[in-house]
């Protein structure tokens, strides 16, 4: 995975989850045969860009409880 801050980030077509509400989310695009991810509340600090297969091990991972969320 690399942290990007490359300017065409705000011509992507951005996704959110369909339970995403308030704004608070992780979006997600597509760049040709990688995955970049940003802040819905701070779309101008930049994005993280992965392999389709980084993104899917992470999906994977998160549904098999491998990070969950405590507070």
């Amino acid at each position: 995975m690399e942290l990007e801050s490359e300017t065409f980030g705000n011509e992507l077509e951005w996704r959110s989850a369909s339970r995403c509400g308030g704004g608070n989310c992780v979006q997600v695009a597509l760049i040709g045969d990688r995955v970049a991810l940003r802040d819905s509340k701070h779309p101008d600090h930049g994005m993280i860009v992965c392999s389709r297969q980084e993104w899917r091990d992470f999906v994977a991972a998160i549904k098999a409880g491998s990070h969950a969320v405590t507070q």
